[in-house]
């Protein structure tokens, strides 16, 4: 199990890295230098976490929230920095597959657990300015929102 941490927890960090160097080379329409300065902090602090897991998240399942974590930007977004990422990570064979979750979400029609959760509630106004999800997706997803909700009290 460590062994299989240690080789996952690597190809995490290289997805970390290639992260940061496409934010920094380029930069989201948008973004200030502040913005990207933060990002790269925040990824920074991810690969420490990653490489360096307090002994109760030295687990596949930890890993798997930092991978969400790490990849939301990427899968929820456009723009060259995504379109660089994407590229040097299947280059890398890292094993990351680009997915639209919002899409996979309505699809289902249900939210499955708490990091679906999470993205629908940071994603839904997001992608139906974007265009990405029409008025009606957005409708139904709120709906999803507000039972998973109350599923949990």
């Amino acid at each position: 199990m460590k062994k299989e941490y240690t080789i996952e927890a690597e190809k995490v960090a290289k997805a970390i890295d290639i992260a940061i160097e496409s934010l920094i080379n380029h930069p989201p329409i948008g973004f200030k230098e502040s913005d990207v300065s933060q990002f790269v902090k925040v990824y920074k602090e991810y690969k420490e976490d990653a490489l360096n897991p307090l002994p109760q998240f030295r687990k596949l399942a930890s890993l798997k929230y930092i991978i969400n974590d790490i990849l939301t930007f990427f899968q929820e977004t456009q723009g060259e920095a995504v379109e660089s990422f994407w590229k040097r990570v299947n280059e890398e064979d890292l094993g990351f597959k680009r997915e639209d979750k919002l899409r996979k979400i309505l699809d289902r029609g249900k939210i499955r657990g708490q990091i679906e959760y999470d993205l629908a509630v940071d994603l839904i106004v997001a992608a139906e300015q974007e265009g990405r999800i029409t008025k009606e997706d957005a409708n139904r997803l709120s709906e999803m929102i507000g039972k998973y909700e109350l599923k949990q009290k």
